[in-house]
């Protein structure tokens, strides 16, 4: 053959032949189908100008894969009410892109918008008020007043007072003086700026609060006067303390009007805080100044006096602050569970505190329990209280009661709590076994979104019936809407599959179990309609170990029971949503328990029939990752391929490098690991560490293994799943590895989304056939 005449050599990429090619180039397009569906992010219901009606307002993100970021945009719609419990929405033709805004706040009246622009390169935030018709006015705040505002849901805290003229926010402080240099050595004083001929030294070392927090500074309380744009630094706040969840306080007149806030102790060292509810905080009030006139402003000297009150000196963590509609009590959510234990998540308490009319607060306020945490609920009961946020304004006309979503065992369901009385209703369907979620009230009705493993989103609307204090029912009706629109081959393969909450037995029931132990635990299992033949089997893990699985539309578990699997998604004993003493049951018994719960789950649908028992894989983040690395070693006949996102593998290595060092001791050692926890683990701890590690099994490890890591996560340390994959390949076991350059624990962005969860459909459609 003339080799001058043959044509260019196809080049593949590293680690592919022509046919893995293709099959990633098949499942591709099709998780994009998914991929490209919106999800709602707030919603907000106003009154309409003419009182007919109202007006919603929704804040929609879709992932925008060419830019890595998530492309967000607002939609809005008229809500018209009609006789017979009918509603209508008219939606607005076209949604808005808000290109470069980091969050959005509507005034109290809805007659104002709040838009913050943080800077990506950290210049200068932006802060926009807008009315109806135009942008009203706009204020460049520079770095030397304040950094970047808080926007992640956990610090964030940004509240209007009542008449709209200030708001206070939570920003980062400004950047603190840092030692200068030149070609002579150390230049006396300290420095803010660079300059050409001297450089700006390092400064002493600061803590942060670990994952999602690299590179923040200390949040801060500011407020700002909309209508001479002046910013003010509230003063009185220990430097010790972290604060967020900022909230006006009712104003009483004649009296200077509180804010409250919640505050998180450096002392006595900052550890990893996202995900872990587990950090001591409270509720705070100071009595700010009301910034109204210049004039005022030269008799602020009491700014440096502020005494700031602790409201919940008595229970060990308030965070949600919530004032009533009438301004006479203030409602919080508390972990003091999960701070008491040291899990990092646990059941939730409602509590209220009865606010003083002539503003006098005291240290000593009374503080009321509303809904107390449930230990063990009987069947079909109230399982306690599972909250991952409050609504701005959760309140139904009678001014008692909240409107709020919690997870019921494997369901999320929303619920209404009176907090007066502590009356606690289920006011979403409870016969479906689909998940719902509030995004907002319309006086005494509320938007919802409801789904389910095989049903996307659907928007729905919820009518009270009879008054709030006299309720008869919620009356649900569906909505149509533009948002959760997919295409047509979505909906068909989510037409051909079904799926069911199992009940799982614990299989060695013991007299040491508490009698929320023993209880059943739960199983998500997603399946095809049409095949004859069970499908393989992805046994889907969630991380923590202190999550849960819900029963809502997830894109990603979509598109691989989409590509030919069956999915046993287990809330192994541990979740949240089960009771108090179902979720202690973990801690001091990870790879054991949970390992033996997940056997259990497999073992049932096998005997049930319901999968193919030779074709079983394993997939999990976090402790999800922990469990899969787990199971291949424990049971590795069982499994033929296994996928883990930022696995923890070996707990004695982790303890060192991660955010959370007290969790290592807390996972591995119970309650009492909260006691003993050091930051240096005697070589008795790393035994120990060792012998509950996924790596003390590796040696049996037979199934081919995808790791999925971010190379700048704080939580495990990518280390971790580095030399577990090393010594896999050590020992001869098929292993592929993706590393995220500038991925943290969650693996969020878009593109590392998206690559991950195509890598994972080829894994397993490559070792399944």
């Amino acid at each position: 053959m003339d080799s001058s005449k043959a044509g260019p050599v196809k080049e593949l990429p590293v680690g592919l032949d022509e046919d893995t090619e293709e099959e990633y180039a098949s499942q591709s397009k099709l998780l994009q189908e998914f991929t490209s569906i919106s999800t709602i992010d707030k919603a907000w219901v106003f009154k309409s100008e003419r009182g007919l009606g109202s007006q919603a307002m929704f804040s929609i993100s879709q992932p925008n894969l060419l830019a890595n970021k998530k492309r967000k945009y607002m939609l809005s719609s008229s809500i018209s009410k009609g006789s017979n419990n009918k509603v209508s929405f008219q939606w607005s033709p076209f949604p808005v892109e808000m290109t470069g805004v980091s969050t959005t706040v509507p005034s109290p009246s809805g007659s104002k918008l709040l838009v913050i622009r943080n800077s990506e390169n950290e210049s200068s935030t932006q802060l926009e008020i807008w009315s109806s018709s135009q942008l009203e006015k706009q204020f460049q705040i520079p770095q030397s007043t304040h950094g970047l505002v808080y926007a992640d849901g956990w610090f964030e805290g940004i509240s209007w007072n009542s008449d709209e003229s200030l708001i206070a926010y939570v920003a980062e402080e400004p950047s603190p003086c840092k030692p200068s240099y030149d070609c002579r050595g150390y230049k006396k004083g300290a420095t803010k700026d660079k300059e050409c001929t001297s450089w700006k030294g390092q400064g002493d070392w600061e803590e942060e609060w670990g994952e999602c927090y690299a590179g923040k500074r200390q949040p801060a309380l500011f407020v700002i006067n909309i209508d001479s744009g002046k910013v003010h630094a509230v003063k009185g706040v220990e430097k010790s303390l972290s604060v967020g969840q900022v909230v006006w306080a009712p104003s009483v007149e004649g009296i200077d009007q509180y804010l409250v806030f919640v505050g998180w102790s450096a002392n006595p060292r900052k550890l990893g805080i996202k995900y872990c509810y587990n950090r001591p905080c409270a509720l705070y009030a100071v009595k700010v100044p009301l910034y109204k006139s210049e004039a005022a402003e030269s008799d602020l000297k009491s700014l440096e006096e502020l005494t700031v009150v602790n409201l919940t000196q008595s229970i060990s963590s308030a965070f949600f602050p919530r004032f009533s509609l009438d301004g006479n009590f203030l409602v919080f959510l508390s972990a003091k569970a999960s701070v008491d234990s040291g899990a990092h998540l646990a059941t939730d308490s409602l509590h209220r505190i009865d606010w003083p009319t002539d503003g006098k607060l005291s240290s000593s306020t009374k503080i009321i329990d509303v809904i107390p945490v449930v230990n063990s609920a009987g069947d079909g009961q109230f399982p306690g209280l599972y909250c991952s946020s409050f609504l701005s304004k959760p309140w139904l006309s009678d001014g008692c009661t909240m409107v709020l979503s919690s997870c019921w065992h494997s369901c999320q369901v929303i619920l209404s709590v009176n907090v007066l009385s502590g009356e606690v209703l289920r006011i979403s369907p409870a016969d479906s076994g689909s998940s719902w979620n509030v995004l907002t009230l319309d006086e005494d009705n509320a938007i919802a979104v409801c789904s389910s493993p095989v049903d996307v989103p659907q928007i729905k609307y919820g009518c009270l019936m009879g008054k709030a204090n006299n309720r008869t029912g919620w009356h649900w009706l569906n909505v149509s809407s533009p948002i959760f629109k997919c295409s047509e081959k979505v909906m068909s393969l989510l037409s051909n599959h079904q799926f069911g909450i199992l009940q799982i037995p614990v299989e060695d029931v013991s007299d040491c179990l508490t009698k929320g132990a023993a209880k059943s635990f739960e199983a998500i299992f997603v399946s095809s309609k049409v095949n004859d033949a069970p499908d393989p089997l992805i046994v889907v893990l969630h991380g923590g170990p202190h999550d849960i699985s819900l029963s809502s539309f997830s894109k990603s578990l979509a598109f691989l029971s989409s590509i030919g699997f069956s999915l046993l998604i287990v809330n192994y004993r541990g979740s949240r949503g089960f009771g108090e003493e179902a979720l202690q049951s973990l801690p001091g018994k990870v790879g054991s328990q949970d390992v033996n719960d997940v056997l259990t789950a497999i073992d049932h649908v096998v005997e049930k029939g319901l999968v193919n028992p030779s074709k079983i894989t394993a997939v999990g983040i976090s402790h999800g990752g922990f469990l899969t690395t787990h199971l291949i070693g424990q049971a590795p006949e069982k499994f033929v391929a296994a996928a883990a996102l930022n696995p923890v593998c070996n707990l004695s290595s982790m303890v060192g490098i991660t955010d959370i060092p007290d969790w290592c001791y807390v996972t591995a050692y119970g309650t009492n690991g909260k006691t003993i926890f050091t930051e240096a683990p005697t070589a008795e701890h790393l035994t120990h560490f060792y012998s509950k590690s996924p790596i003390s099994h590796i040696s049996k490890v037979k199934a081919p293994t995808l790791f999925l890591l971010g190379a700048q996560d704080l939580r495990v340390p990518v280390s971790n799943g580095l030399q577990y994959a090393r010594a896999l390949e050590e020992r001869g076991v098929e292993t592929k590895v993706i590393l995220f350059p500038n991925e943290i624990h969650a693996i969020k962005m878009p593109q590392f989304d998206f690559e991950s969860f195509l890598n994972i459909g080829v894994w397993f459609k490559k070792h399944c056939k």
